[in-house]
């Protein structure tokens, strides 16, 4: 699974932890963390061998009405001088997130596609690290009404795409994808960095491959909501107590 960390970050003390991504299901992730001074497994990206596989909720084989079959392997990339505009609506707001194929063509196809088939609708934000990240998107283990919170944060579409190079900075506003420290290990698990100071953590040499593909243009007050409701805490992974769903995701060109 993915998972980032903790910012405002102390530099002397900046450390990305990447949990290992669980094999089941493809595209499990894991993001940077900053809070041990020393590389550790995190306890918050991978999730129990244990836990029962009926409760994992299966992402849709395709959308609603006009919407077409989601990917079962790696999506044509996006252009790299097209944009894309995704609308991502919660209980809280919308957040509106500009895409663009410049910036990683590989990752931001993949986005565009899971979000074009409805495979994000009722995912939630599992993870949430006030000052670092929000992260959600994983359709297997994430999917309302069938959480699975023994495995959620591990999943993903069924198949992961290459990497690509990280070729601008990290932000306030940044959307990049998750992915664990294996390599070509995206799949459909994405965050957004909630503060400036993540940059250092993020951008740190040996864990700068996290694919970014936008920013969000509007809603960062839902996001910084988001990251402010009740989470389990460092040691749990940050998992959020009452995860928020994304209802529906549209994708629309500017």
């Amino acid at each position: 699974m993915i998972r980032p960390f903790p910012a405002p970050l102390a530099p002397a003390l900046v450390v990305l932890v990447l949990a290992a991504a669980c094999s089941r299901g493809g595209g499990g992730a894991a993001a940077p963390n900053a809070t041990a001074p020393t590389p550790a497994p995190s306890v918050a990206a991978s999730a129990p061998a244990s836990a029962p596989a009926s409760a994992a909720a299966s992402a849709p084989a395709s959308g609603g009405a006009g919407q077409v079959a989601c990917p079962t392997s790696q999506p044509a990339p996006l252009g790299k001088d097209e944009k894309r505009t995704v609308s991502v609506e919660t209980s809280q707001g919308t957040i509106e997130l500009a895409i663009d194929g410049s910036l990683s063509p590989i990752a931001t196809g993949n986005f565009v596609a899971l979000a074009e088939c409805g495979y994000y609708d009722g995912v939630v934000f599992h993870r949430l690290v006030p000052g670092f990240v929000i992260q959600g998107g994983d359709g297997q283990y994430g999917r309302e009404p069938n959480l699975d919170p023994q495995r959620i944060g591990s999943g993903g579409p069924g198949y992961t795409i290459k990497d690509e190079p990280v070729t601008t900075r990290y932000g306030r506003g940044t959307v990049a994808m998750a992915r664990s420290s294996q390599p070509d290990s995206v799949g459909s698990q994405f965050f957004i960095v909630l503060d400036d100071a993540a940059a250092q953590a993020l951008a740190a040499p040996q864990y700068n491959n996290y694919q970014i593909i936008g920013t969000v243009t509007s809603g960062m007050d839902v996001v910084d909501k988001i990251a402010a409701m009740p989470n389990a805490g460092d040691s749990a992974g940050n998992l959020a107590v009452d995860p928020v769903a994304m209802t529906k995701v549209t994708v629309s060109t500017p």
